[in-house]
């Protein structure tokens, strides 16, 4: 039997590799550190070894000669997954027997089959048609599943819902699974099983913090005759569905506790529809495990902030000034489109109400060029057509003010992630 280890610092992204690797017939080691690596190279002789997340490169060269000098693990093959790399290290790289790097989001197809020629083993992956998405907003989880229900998006379906769970803290979730632009037979009845163990398996949920949005009858046909998922409530319109979960009753009355969730989500054009990519995303468990992302991307990074309120570009510039990223602030649209044609900006925060150029405008502006930066959208409450707009026209997601430095704080680590 081959034997793979696989050195990874997030226990989630562990247990997703873990898992794959033996319904595919392969033993799997898993270690936190290199340090831990060290011994059980030596013990193991494993057929391949991944390294995950290169946030110490001298400890992980420090390995990779260890691996080189002993003749039993000299010519085994490693796969590297990071979220960045410089050229330099790419030929340091090239005596240590390095098949491959992968920088994230990866596809995991293109992944498994690196994977499947190096150990010379087939490896089953659903390549069918499909796309998963998940946003939380106001602490609710939203699963958005189209064109397809793909086997393996919906297995990394249960580690993401994880991920963001620990990101924000929710300790009683509250999902909504929204299911649409599908052709489904009772042939798909065993994907729609695994869709909704992925949901479960990944929280604790109870029975009336779950409900699905669909209009598709065979799911609602499902549900209802599986014993299992009976109690869950199906909707067609998301207003019924978000009332079902946070009834009238039980909202404070606080301004920030009526921040409403986007009606017509479920419905919204997708700009990057057709693109069919199964994304690896996965990291640590708490906030101050966000460190290896932080440390790898934010220095890279360059945010615009647009927005005429001079508070709230301080505000932000404040809160990524430690991380190294470059905010750049425009007073309006105008000044922003100016820059677009000098800088490449990898996040925007984007006020709606401004002189000169407004949001929508902005947004349009950059349909339009075919630019498609992650957008938050600032809102104030009362805008709630106008976050509904700007959604429709291709945002990633929405802050509501006024603003709190760790919903900006876990908001672009959510988005980022997506795109790193």
């Amino acid at each position: 039997m081959k034997n793979v280890l696989i050195i990874e610092n997030s226990s989630l992204f562990r247990e997703y590799l873990r898992l794959k690797f033996e319904d595919n017939g392969v033993e799997v080691c898993t270690v936190y550190t290199p340090m831990e690596a060290s011994g059980k190279m030596r013990s193991l002789a494993p057929d391949l070894i991944i390294l995950n997340n290169l946030s110490d490169p001298q400890a992980y060269m420090r390995l990779l000669k260890q691996k080189k000098s002993d003749p039993n693990t000299a010519n085994t093959p490693v796969v590297i997954i990071t979220y960045s790399i410089e050229q330099k290290m790419l030929l340091d790289l090239v005596p240590y027997n390095v098949k491959k790097v992968f920088t994230k989001p990866i596809k995991v197809d293109a992944f498994f089959s690196v994977v499947s020629e190096i150990l010379n083993l087939p490896f089953s992956i659903d390549k069918s048609p499909g796309i998963v998405e998940i946003r939380v907003n106001d602490n609710i989880i939203f699963v958005e599943i189209t064109q397809g229900l793909n086997r393996d998006k919906l297995e990394i379906l249960r580690f993401k819902i994880k991920e963001l769970m620990d990101l924000y803290r929710i300790r009683i979730p509250k999902i909504i699974v929204m299911i649409k632009d599908i052709n489904l037979s009772m042939a798909d009845t065993p994907t729609l099983i695994k869709l909704f163990d992925s949901v479960f398996q990944s929280a604790n949920l109870q029975p009336n913090n779950v409900c699905v949005l669909t209009s598709i009858e065979l799911v609602r046909e499902f549900l209802s005759g599986n014993k299992d998922y009976s109690y869950i409530k199906v909707f067609s319109d998301l207003k019924n569905a978000m009332e079902a979960l946070v009834p009238k009753s039980d909202k404070d009355e606080s301004p920030e506790d009526n921040k409403e969730i986007p009606k017509d989500r479920v419905i919204s054009n997708d700009p990057r529809k057709g693109k069919e990519e199964m994304l690896l995303v996965f990291e640590a468990e708490a906030k101050d495990k966000h460190s290896d992302f932080i440390d790898a991307v934010m220095p890279n990074l360059r945010i615009a902030v647009i927005d005429d309120d001079f508070v709230t570009q301080e505000f932000i510039q404040n809160i990524f000034k430690k991380t190294g990223a470059i905010v750049n602030t425009f007073f309006d649209g105008e000044e922003f489109l100016i820059a677009v044609d000098t800088w490449d900006f990898d996040l925007a925060f984007l006020d709606i109400n401004m002189p000169n150029v407004n949001g929508f405008q902005v947004l349009k502006a950059l349909q339009a060029r075919d630019i498609r930066y992650p957008v938050i959208v600032l809102s104030s409450i009362n805008q709630q057509e106008a976050i509904i707009k700007a959604i429709q026209m291709g945002v990633k997601s929405y802050l509501v003010k006024p603003l709190k430095p760790e919903d900006i704080f876990y908001k672009s680590i959510e988005i980022l992630k997506a795109n790193f």
